[in-house]
């Protein structure tokens, strides 16, 4: 069994969108505390990435938008405007003086876990780094997202890595629009998502191409809806495209926990949706799975679902793990 990848840079943790926002650090202490006091962090291999290149992020955003961020990084740099703390893409989308280098760190940690899972140094991995990316569009920021991380991944897997056929599956539950945007019409990339609609952003899926298959379900939808979607819908064209990488964005906000949505999924039901992309992954992508966190707000739930999403990617029982830390590794076939 191979090695599951856990990517972490701690200035991740100093992005900062004002007091009270919900897309704060504590996310990642959050799951972070839970992984270290369930043992599963010891069952991981952490890497540290680094930043992604410009010529990374192009493959994604256009090079006005990247220009963008950085003028804006520099103006919160510039020491003739010290009471200048914030800036804001939108209402909901802020950068301060760290942003720009988390966003980057965030890009980066995507392309260094595909390039681990290609170079058969790692079965999979999973990227536990924020700002979040799946509402950034080619040419704009939004939804929190600065750099869409996932869509970065995907491209680079095939531009640079030479991949034919590479599959996002995004459980987050808001639409990616921004992967949407950056992806459709690419056949080498199928894109496959569930959101609850109507819900942010507004008016859900705009594209109908034959690579996208973004699944809208009404507020209050229950994880054996969502089971059933999966087994009808997602799954036959997952096997039909025969990925040889399937890229995640895990977002753990359609928690039935969760108060900014309406959604009804719990633990066993992303066990269950990760356990569908693992063995989809083993039919057809040798095991590669790169999974970049996205959205997730009630930190108990997050903790939890994020730990159960990496458990399987690790081949861990989690229960039996956090009735006994110390025992063996726990890893099955």
């Amino acid at each position: 069994m191979g090695k599951t990848g856990y990517f972490f840079h701690p200035d991740c943790r100093l992005h900062d969108m004002g007091a009270g926002h919900p897309e704060s650090s504590a996310r990642l202490d959050a799951i972070d505390g839970y992984l270290r006091a369930t043992g599963l962090m010891d069952r991981l291999e952490q890497r540290t990435p680094r930043p992604a290149h410009t010529s990374e992020l192009l493959l994604a955003h256009d090079r006005s938008y990247i220009a963008l961020l950085r003028g804006l990084d520099a103006m919160l740099h510039d020491p003739d405007e010290p009471d200048l703390h914030y800036l804001a893409l939108d209402d909901d989308t802020v950068m301060n003086a760290t942003t720009y280098r988390a966003a980057l760190l965030s890009a980066g940690a995507a392309v260094g876990a595909v390039d681990a899972v290609l170079d058969g140094e790692l079965e999979n991995a999973f990227c536990m780094t924020r700002p979040p990316g799946h509402h950034a569009t080619r040419h704009q920021g939004m939804g929190f997202c600065f750099f869409n991380n996932v869509a970065i991944a995907a491209k680079y897997a095939c531009e640079r890595r030479g991949l034919e056929r590479v599959a996002i599956v995004d459980f987050d539950v808001h639409h990616g629009n921004g992967t949407e945007d950056i992806v459709a019409g690419d056949e080498r990339i199928l894109m496959v998502g569930f959101y609850q609609h109507p819900f942010y952003p507004e008016g859900g899926a705009r594209r109908l191409d034959p690579n996208l298959l973004n699944c809208p379900v009404p507020a209050l939808t229950r994880g054996m809806d969502i089971r059933d979607l999966i087994d009808m819908l997602w799954l036959p064209r997952l096997d039909q495209h025969r990925p040889e990488l399937i890229l995640v964005s895990a977002g753990f906000d359609a928690h039935r926990d969760e108060e900014m949505a309406d959604l009804k999924l719990n633990e066993s039901d992303y066990l269950w949706i990760t356990t569908q992309i693992r063995d989809v992954a083993r039919r057809h992508a040798r095991g590669r799975i790169v999974s970049c966190l996205e959205g997730g707000y009630n930190l108990p739930a997050l903790a939890r679902s994020a730990a159960t999403h990496i458990s399987v990617l690790a081949a861990v029982d989690l229960e039996a793990l956090r009735a006994n830390p110390a025992r063996p590794s726990g890893r099955t076939c």
